[in-house]
C-alpha cells in the first residue's frame, strides 16, 4: 500500500473534525467572557455589599447618638415607626373561622410555623390584629433577616421551591428591579424598598423548627399577658433565632 493511501481521510471525517474544532473554539471564547462577566459582576456585588455596611452602620450610629442627646436633656428617645414585620403562624387549622383563615392565606401562612415578612401599612396591621390569637409577629432586626435569608430562605420560581445556592437565581428573577445577589435582597427587605413587594414574593414563606426549649406561655394568650400571639415588637428576634 503507497503512503498517498496511507494518508487518505474521508471528506466527511474532515468536515466533522473542523466542525468540532470551531464548536470547541466558539465555546472557549464564550467561556473566557463568562469568566471575564462574572468577575467584572463580582466586584459590583462586593462594592454594593460595602456600601450596604456603611449605610447600616450610619444608621445605627445616629440612632446611639440621638439616644444619648435625648437623655443629655432629659428626655426619652422615641424611634420611628417600624416599617417592617415579620409574622410566625403558631397555631393550626383547628377552630379558625373564616376571616382569620383567608387573611392567613393571604399572608401566605399555610402551615404552622411558617413565617413571611410584611410591610407594615393601615391595611396589614388591621390584618394582623384580625389573626392576632394565631401569630406571632414583631419587627425583626438586621441580623434576624441575613440570617432567616441565608439559613431558611428558599426562592419561588415558576410556583416551585427552590434553595438559593447561586446569585444567579436571584438576577434572573430580580435583575430587572437592580436585585442581582443575596446583599440585595436583603437590602430592599430590611429598608422595605420600592421593589419590595418583588423581593418578597420571590421569598418562599419560611418553614421554621419549633422553639429551642418550647413556648412558655399559652399560645392564644396575648405575648404581653404571658403567653405568646400578637405583637412582642423587638422581643420576635430572640424567637426568630430559637426557631432558626
Amino acid at each position: 500500500m503507497s503512503d498517498a493511501a496511507k494518508q487518505y481521510v474521508p471528506e466527511s471525517v474532515l468536515k466533522k473534525r473542523k466542525t468540532t474544532e470551531k464548536v470547541a473554539a466558539e465555546r472557549a471564547v464564550a467561556e473566557a467572557e463568562r469568566r471575564k462577566a462574572a468577575a467584572a459582576k463580582r466586584k459590583v456585588i462586593f462594592k454594593r455589599a460595602e456600601q450596604y455596611v456603611k449605610e447600616y452602620r450610619a444608621k445605627e450610629r445616629d440612632e446611639v447618638r440621638l439616644k444619648r442627646q435625648a437623655k443629655a436633656h432629659g428626655n426619652f428617645y422615641v424611634p420611628a415607626e417600624a416599617p417592617l414585620a415579620f409574622v410566625i403562624r403558631i397555631k393550626g387549622i383547628m377552630k379558625i373561622p373564616p376571616k382569620p383563615r383567608k387573611i392567613l392565606q393571604l399572608l401566605r401562612l399555610t402551615s404552622i410555623n411558617s413565617g413571611t415578612f410584611v410591610r407594615l401599612t393601615k391595611a396589614t396591621l388591621q390584618m394582623l390584629q384580625w389573626v392576632g390569637p394565631y401569630v406571632a409577629w414583631g419587627y425583626p432586626n438586621l441580623k434576624s433577616v441575613r440570617e432567616l435569608v441565608y439559613k431558611r430562605g428558599f426562592a419561588k420560581v415558576d410556583k416551585q421551591r427552590l434553595p438559593i445556592t447561586d446569585n444567579a437565581v436571584i438576577e434572573k428573577a430580580l435583575g430587572q428591579f437592580g436585585i442581582i445577589c443575596v446583599e440585595d435582597l436583603i437590602h430592599e427587605i430590611v429598608t422595605v424598598g420600592p421593589n419590595f413587594k418583588q423581593a418578597n414574593a420571590f421569598l418562599w414563606p419560611f418553614h421554621l423548627s419549633n422553639p429551642t426549649g418550647g413556648y412558655k406561655g399559652k399560645k392564644a394568650t396575648h405575648f404581653i399577658e404571658g403567653g405568646e400571639s400578637g405583637n412582642r415588637e423587638d422581643k420576635i428576634n430572640a424567637l426568630i433565632q430559637k426557631m432558626l
